[in-house]
């Protein structure tokens, strides 16, 4: 990872915990541009991310997704999953996106998620970041990056769970939703990411 100057890397302020591997997942991440710039890389942004916004209400009320709302968001994040994605069974597609979307438990969200075919981490992140009613990030190498971090194979709970405690954080913070701070981070590595 490069080396960037202070004045350039946001910390976000992280409770101490006992766990040593949370400290080092905590540790991990750090903005790469002032934390003031996080409306001007949001507002550069420019992938049509609207299908998902349409829907995001509705999924928001009843707390499931239908199978075509899933297949929606597997073409927006990956269609290259979605002959994988479209094999999962309807009714399953419902109770699995139910249990997620109404799971008390943190891990639970986003791992049940992935019980469904074509779906990883990243997709699974995409259905919390549009259908949960708590923010949740994407999980996406582009806005890892502009955290200065990389991504994980496989990805673990520790790590997503630091990584949302983080952009929480950091939306707090600048005063912004989850959803112009994903799209800052995601703006900001298309432009500046070697």
């Amino acid at each position: 990872m490069r080396a960037f100057p202070a004045d350039l890397v946001h910390s976000v302020e992280t409770p101490r915990t006992k766990d040593p591997l949370e400290r080092q997942v905590n540790r991990r991440f750090q903005l790469r541009f002032p934390l003031r710039e996080i409306d001007h890389w949001a507002g550069r942004y420019d992938d049509d991310d609207r299908p998902l916004s349409r829907i995001s209400e509705a999924v928001k009320a009843r707390r499931f997704l239908t199978k075509e709302e899933f297949l929606v968001i597997c073409r927006w994040k990956s269609p290259r999953t979605r002959p994988r994605c479209d094999a999962n069974p309807a009714p399953f597609v419902r109770e699995v996106t139910r249990c997620a979307l109404r799971a008390a438990s943190e891990r639970l969200r986003i791992e049940v998620l992935t019980l469904l075919d074509g779906v990883g981490w990243p997709t699974a992140s995409v259905i919390l970041h549009f259908f949960h009613r708590e923010p949740y990030p994407i999980l996406d190498f582009r806005a890892l990056w502009s955290l200065g971090a990389e991504a994980e194979a496989p990805y673990r709970f520790a790590f997503w769970s630091g990584y949302t405690e983080h952009c929480r954080k950091l939306a707090e913070q600048a005063g912004v939703s989850m959803r112009t701070l994903d799209r800052a981070l995601w703006q900001y590595s298309r432009e500046n990411q070697a």
